[in-house]
């Protein structure tokens, strides 16, 4: 398959994936949605707009971040908030934790079954549990 080829592919999925979240597909919501959801990876807002930017689209922050939100409200993407400094947008939805290399900043993958929760405090009475986000943060280990 050729490279144009490969990239209307992956437009047209993420144009039906954002009809499935009941997202309207506009052309700078494509644009945004095919950079993010091309590969399981984990960008900030600014990261996202420092490559469409360099690619040539003509966009503004507030696009970006209002985008962004969109997204992460109709469940596109995931919106974490790792170390307070900024959001992250995850392409992953699947249940999932994360590795932080506190030195680079970069998010990895922790799949569900790799981590095991031996018993967790009952929540307050009237609530329930709906979810639990876990980020492991690593640092390089001392010589």
């Amino acid at each position: 398959m050729s490279a144009s080829a490969s990239s209307e592919a992956v437009a047209t999925n993420c144009q039906q994936r954002m009809a499935d979240c009941g997202i309207r597909p506009t052309a700078q919501r494509v644009r945004i949605a095919t950079l993010l959801l091309c590969e399981p990876q984990h960008l900030s807002a600014e990261q996202i707009l420092a490559s469409l930017r360099a690619s040539g689209a003509r966009v503004s922050k507030a696009t970006v971040y209002n985008t962004l939100n969109l997204f992460a409200s109709r469940g596109l993407i995931r919106q974490l908030s790792v170390d307070g400094t900024r959001a992250w947008f995850d392409s992953n939805v699947d249940a999932h934790y994360h590795f932080h290399d506190v030195s680079s900043g970069a998010l990895i993958d922790v799949p569900v079954p790799d981590v095991e929760f031996s018993r967790l405090p009952p929540p307050p009475p009237g609530t329930e549990v709906e979810g639990i986000d876990l980020v492991i943060r690593l640092r390089k280990k001392a010589s």
